[in-house]
C-alpha cells in the first residue's frame, strides 16, 4: 500500500514539475507587465480637498468604445510569443522556435462575442472587470492547435504624476479554453496571458491635454494654470468616479512691445 501511495505522489509531482519545466524550456520566463505610475487609491475618508473636480465615466461609455472597435475597426490580434527560451544563450543551440517550421500562425484575436461570453467592461462590487472572448492558433511542438475561449481580467487604475496621465492596466487572471488537450492547454494558457498582458497594456484613459488647465486671464495679464496633484477613484453603481485634485498657480504673461 505504501509503495502504491509513494508512486502516485511521485507521479503527480513529476507531472507538475515536468509541465512547469516544459513551459520554462520551450516558452521562457514570462515578461513582467508594464505598470506606469502608482496605483490610484480610494477617496479620502475625511472628504475631498479643495480644488478637486469629479469626472464620471459610465460603464456604457467603455462598452461603446469596444462596440465601435469591433464594428468599425479590425478585431484586435496579437502574436503568441513562442520560442523566447532564455536558458541557453548559445546562438547555435536548438530552440523551440526552430522546431516550429510550419504554416501555423501563432496568434490570438479578440472577439466581440465567443464561448457564450461578451467582451466588455463590467463595474462589479467596486472593481473593474473585463471578460475577453478570443480565438486563435498556437504552434505547439510542431502541431497547430486552433483554440477559442475566454479570459477573466481585471483593470487596475494608475496615475503617472510626471506625465499627468491616468492609465488602466489589465491583468489576466484566468484563461478558459474550449476542448484543448491537457498538454497543449498547459502551454497555450500562459502564452495567452502573456500576449494579452503585454500587448494591451498600458491603456491611456485620461491624459494631460484632457485634464490640465491653462487659461489666459486678459484683465490680469496672467495665465491661470493647474497641474494634477492627486487622483482618487471609486466604482459606484455603474459609474467610475475620478476625483482629480489640482494645484493652481497664476503666471504673468510676457509683455509685448
Amino acid at each position: 500500500m505504501s509503495k502504491t501511495i509513494t508512486f502516485i505522489i511521485g507521479a503527480v509531482v513529476g507531472i507538475l514539475l515536468g509541465g512547469a519545466l516544459t513551459y520554462y524550456l520551450f516558452v521562457g520566463t514570462p515578461a513582467a507587465v508594464v505598470k506606469p505610475g502608482v496605483p490610484i487609491q480610494a477617496p479620502n475618508a475625511n472628504g475631498t480637498p479643495a480644488g478637486t473636480a469629479q469626472i464620471v465615466l459610465k460603464e456604457d461609455f467603455f462598452n461603446e468604445i469596444l462596440q465601435t472597435i469591433f464594428t468599425d475597426m479590425s478585431e484586435p490580434s496579437f502574436p503568441l510569443q513562442l520560442g523566447s527560451n532564455q536558458i541557453n544563450t548559445d546562438p547555435n543551440a536548438i530552440r523551440y522556435g526552430l522546431l516550429q517550421e510550419s504554416k501555423c500562425e501563432s496568434k490570438i484575436k479578440l472577439l466581440q462575442k465567443g464561448s457564450d461570453v461578451q467582451t466588455s467592461v463590467l463595474f462589479e462590487n467596486g472593481n473593474i472587470n473585463a471578460p475577453l472572448a478570443f480565438t486563435g492558433n498556437a504552434n505547439v511542438l510542431g502541431s497547430c492547435y486552433p483554440f477559442s475561449g475566454w479570459a477573466k481580467a481585471n483593470l487596475e487604475l494608475r496615475f503617472d504624476k510626471e506625465k499627468q496621465i491616468v492609465y488602466g492596466v489589465i491583468t489576466v487572471n484566468t484563461v478558459n479554453l474550449d476542448g484543448i488537450p491537457v498538454f497543449a492547454s498547459g502551454l497555450i494558457t500562459p502564452l495567452i496571458q502573456n500576449a494579452l498582458n503585454q500587448n494591451v497594456n498600458p491603456i491611456e484613459i485620461l491624459n494631460a491635454k484632457q485634464l490640465s488647465v491653462n487659461l489666459p486671464i486678459t484683465a490680469t495679464n496672467s495665465n491661470l494654470q493647474a497641474n494634477i496633484a492627486d487622483v482618487r477613484a471609486e466604482v459606484k453603481d455603474k459609474n467610475l468616479i475620478l476625483y482629480v485634485t489640482y494645484d493652481f498657480a497664476g503666471n504673468k504673461l510676457s509683455s509685448s512691445r
